[in-house]
């Protein structure tokens, strides 16, 4: 994976505290040695991160289920253009807060039964798939809680409730299922240092 870089994906509901532990992780690896990029979707680059704005942003009803995948394909590709593909080329260590599984949840299962489309548009534009990808697991109703605690302006999503992130979180282990070479499954339901501590011991497996 050291080679041309290594890609590595975190993934889980609203609240699961993924964001925090690519923060950790990423500070981890650059103290063991690695150089490291830490990078989200949607965003990344300057133009992902208008487009971020208008899909997370506003009243959950702002954009139909396939706008919304054009959208965050367009960011995508954007953000693999200019930020992760020339830092996998310069040999770095790229972190992801979000990449494809999530649109393969949100817009692919959850909210327009779209996963044809989204694989198909997926393997057109991107065709790129994590070296690894970390999967936060969390109870729903205690990472929704959290979400909404957050008080921010990019809650789009949370705001359509319980429901649509009980069936992310079966489809994203549902995902780790079937792609356990890439996969990797971290109970989120403990203390940060306890999941940050499985998470590195995961990844520098990965890396060796």
């Amino acid at each position: 994976m050291t080679a041309r870089g290594a890609f590595v994906t975190f993934e889980g509901i609203d609240g699961s505290g993924k964001s925090t532990q690519a923060r950790m992780l990423a500070d981890r690896l650059r103290a063991d040695g690695h150089d490291v990029i830490l990078t989200r979707e949607p965003g990344g680059s300057p133009g992902a991160e208008e487009i971020r704005r208008l899909v997370l942003e506003g009243d959950p009803d702002r954009w139909s289920a396939e706008t919304e995948l054009l959208l965050f394909t367009a960011a995508r590709r954007d953000h693999l253009e200019r930020t992760i593909e020339p830092a996998l080329t310069a040999g770095q260590i790229v972190i992801c807060d979000r990449f494809a599984d999530s649109t393969r949840m949100y817009q692919g299962l959850s909210r327009g039964d779209l996963r044809e489309k989204v694989d198909a548009l997926h393997d057109l534009m991107i065709s790129r798939e994590p070296d690894l990808t970390i999967l936060i697991d969390m109870d729903p109703d205690t990472g929704l809680t959290r979400a909404l605690g957050r008080q921010g302006t990019e809650e789009r999503f949370e705001d359509f409730g319980p429901d649509l992130q009980r069936r992310m979180r079966a489809g994203f282990l549902e995902l780790a299922q079937a792609h356990p070479d890439r996969f990797r499954v971290i109970d989120g339901g403990r203390d940060m240092e306890s999941v940050a501590a499985d998470v590195h011991k995961a990844v520098s497996s990965a890396l060796r």
